[in-house]
């Protein structure tokens, strides 16, 4: 039997979470105090249309499974087995020193038809940090991507969705479309996988991107999200919808 087997019901939700040791994020974890309010992402959606991106279409039932800060050696593995088992493909956001620390993963994810994006090397605030560490962050990483899976990601996602108007045009100049996204699955904040999967299936709609991890910080376990995923994978498919990497969803490309 295939490990994740068990996790296809949602009467079999009860997280044995796994303790991990997994390299720190400088910028610090995805804690709520160091994400904007969300109307902030409304916001530039609007000022920047077509380069801050919140959702595809409304009108088709698509959606994009997007994870962020891996990769590990742990969680994103097992995510991928997921993905694989159910033939979709997603959208992965990955840290420049995480995917520099396991190479063998981030080819996984290219080799699988997933789609690799930037979201720094170190996870910082990015308003916190000068123009030219902007700059490093996201250069650094895309060349780490580039010369290890042989792809130059074009999609980029702030670490916690931290923005300002200076920041974001920089983004653009260096050749990026800015990725949000309107369901959040609060995942890294330690609630149950039914918990995870509610808040997916109780916020998502046609065109819908979605947040999820693939990696966690020191002492933070993804098993919830592990367990969440067949669920709601299987519970969108039953709904009619289908799922897509972003470049597919909202119809930009995925690689420089």
């Amino acid at each position: 039997m295939s490990w994740y087997e068990p996790y296809l019901h949602s009467a079999n939700f009860n997280p044995d979470f796994i303790r991990q040791a997994t390299p720190p994020l400088t910028g610090g974890s995805e804690g709520a105090g160091g994400r904007p309010p969300h109307t902030q992402h409304i916001d530039y959606a609007s000022m920047f249309p077509g380069e801050v991106i919140l959702h595809g279409p409304p009108n088709v039932r698509q959606v994009a499974l997007t994870f962020d800060d891996g990769p590990d050696d742990l969680w994103t593995p097992r995510i991928l087995d997921v993905l694989r088992h159910y033939n979709v493909h997603a959208t992965f956001f990955l840290v420049g020193h995480r995917a520099e620390a396991h190479p063998e993963v981030l080819r996984r994810i290219v080799r699988e038809g997933h789609v690799a994006g930037n979201h720094t090397y170190d996870h910082p605030k990015l308003t916190d940090i000068t123009p030219a560490e902007v700059e490093s962050e996201i250069t650094r990483t895309s060349d780490i991507i580039q010369r290890t899976a042989g792809v130059k990601p074009a999609l980029f996602r702030p670490p916690y969705g931290a923005l300002s108007v200076p920041v974001i045009e920089q983004i653009r100049r260096l050749g990026y479309k800015i990725i949000f996204w309107d369901v959040d699955s609060l995942d890294w904040s330690g609630l149950t996988a039914a918990q995870v999967a509610a808040n997916i299936l109780a916020h998502v709609h046609p065109g819908s991107i979605i947040l999820q991890h693939s990696a966690g910080g020191v002492g933070e376990s993804l098993e919830d999200t592990v367990q969440a995923l067949p669920y709601v994978i299987t519970t969108l498919e039953r709904e009619g919808y289908q799922f897509r990497t972003v470049p597919e969803l909202v119809g930009i490309t995925a690689y420089q």
